[in-house]
């Protein structure tokens, strides 16, 4: 089992492309006569979900000696370094579909819905995994089902209730209190990390009229609606919500902060969480639903997250799909799930979600609260991701208006619409 960066790996495939001799997919033969399938995870080289992969890899291999599987790690930039290697030809074996694997990379991806697993596939994944046909194109490793997550000392230390955050008023105030105290409300990472990204795609479906939404899926996009939700972002800024190292800070540090106490609240996934015991693990961190910005009910986001597909035309697609299927049996699905502290995709495996089993169990389980999908997967055109971040970091680290942030989206939107309905 071998690990190298994707940023390594793409600068080989450039190469390829310069010389112009491409290969269909970059795995193949090693020089000891093995077959060697690169397995592109998405996951940074500290991640718990990187060392789960590493574990059942390690596991996998010994039972197939003339199998290796090289697991990647992800930098920053993997989604639009992906873009360049399925343009060139130059697909892995195995890719992190990070939420896409229907609307963007179904294309590209060998159907599952047959495998001898298929039939544990979760159904609440349906609408957005599966096609009119009923295939789909990636292993579930987990539904995404995420909210405000919390730093329950911190905001007791505060004198905050977390049970009392039902508004965006109520959270201000929470906020306030938080700062007042001498910690930072919010923990942010700059723009290689996305988390300004997903601050948009946690508070917009409060941000939206059910009419505005219904005119972004028709191809309208709703600029002034948009440089209010950033707007949103931008008062956060000058409030002295995030904190103040914003630029440079990574998702690593994100947990820390969160870990340490010296933040209250993220705006992410549960695999923050996660990440953030394995800096304190008697950090006392939960979530709960998102307090909305239109006065409405609280909700959580959710989804497709962390899902593993096999390129269609690589060299070695059924050992792939043997892997695959070793990934989904119940006690490697169940460890992997629980390293990125969400539940599982496929219904035959355990949620072990540790301290996050009782929000998972009031809010999810119950299915008293509303879940809602991630905004730019829904309502924004394939390709818009990276304005989106690029975008709501601007007005974080102060260099945009919310208005100049919403008119370039608009641009983005008008022209990715029409190359999509081409």
């Amino acid at each position: 089992m071998k690990s190298r960066s994707l940023a390594a790996t793409l600068a080989a495939s450039t190469a390829l492309v310069l010389a112009g001799s491409l290969s269909a997919c970059s795995g193949g033969s090693g020089t000891d006569g093995k077959a060697v399938l690169e397995f592109q995870t998405a996951q940074s080289v500290d991640s718990p979900v990187y060392a789960q992969l590493e574990a059942i890899t390690a596991a996998f291999e010994e039972e197939n000696p003339d199998v290796d599987i090289d697991l990647k790690t992800g930098a920053d930039d993997y989604e639009p370094q992906m873009k360049v290697r399925l343009a060139a030809r130059n697909a892995p074996d195995i890719w992190a579909t990070h939420g896409w694997s229907l609307l963007r990379y179904s294309q590209f991806l060998a159907p599952l819905q047959d495998e001898p697993w298929a039939e544990n596939f979760d159904d609440v994944l349906e609408p957005v995994m599966k096609n009119d046909s009923g295939e789909f194109f990636a292993l579930p490793v987990t539904t995404s089902a995420s909210g405000l997550i919390y730093n329950r000392t911190v905001l007791e230390d505060a004198g905050v209730d977390p049970a009392g955050l039902t508004s965006w008023d109520a959270l201000a105030d929470a906020a306030e209190a938080v700062k007042a105290n001498g910690v930072v409300p919010f923990s942010l990472a700059g723009s290689k990390d996305g988390s300004a990204g997903n601050l948009v795609d946690w508070i917009a479906p409060g941000g939206f009229t059910d009419d505005e939404l219904a005119k972004m899926s028709d191809g309208e996009f709703q600029e002034d609606a948009y440089a209010d939700l950033l707007g949103v972002l931008a008062d956060m800024k000058t409030d002295g919500w995030t904190n103040v190292d914003y630029t440079s800070a990574t998702g690593d540090d994100m947990a820390r902060s969160l870990a340490e106490g010296t933040s209250a609240f993220a705006l992410s996934t549960n695999a923050l969480v996660t990440l953030a015991w394995t800096y304190n693990p008697d950090a006392d961190l939960s979530y709960m639903p998102v307090p909305p910005l239109d006065g409405g009910d609280p909700y959580l986001i959710g989804g497709e997250d962390t899902a593993f597909g096999v390129a269609k035309d690589g060299d070695n697609v059924e050992i792939a799909k043997e892997y695959l299927a070793f990934l989904a049996q119940p006690e490697n699905a169940s460890a992997l799930a629980a390293a990125v502290g969400n539940p599982p995709g496929l219904t035959n495996a355990e949620p072990d979600l540790g301290a996050l089993t009782d929000p998972f169990e009031q809010y999810v389980a119950s299915g008293t609260v509303p879940l809602e999908p991630f905004f730019d997967r829904v309502y924004l055109p394939n390709g818009m991701w990276d304005s989106v971040v690029t975008t709501a970091d601007g007005v974080l680290a102060a260099q945009s208006t919310p208005a100049e942030g919403a008119a370039k989206m608009a641009g983005d939107f008008d022209t990715l619409f029409s190359q999509s309905s081409n």
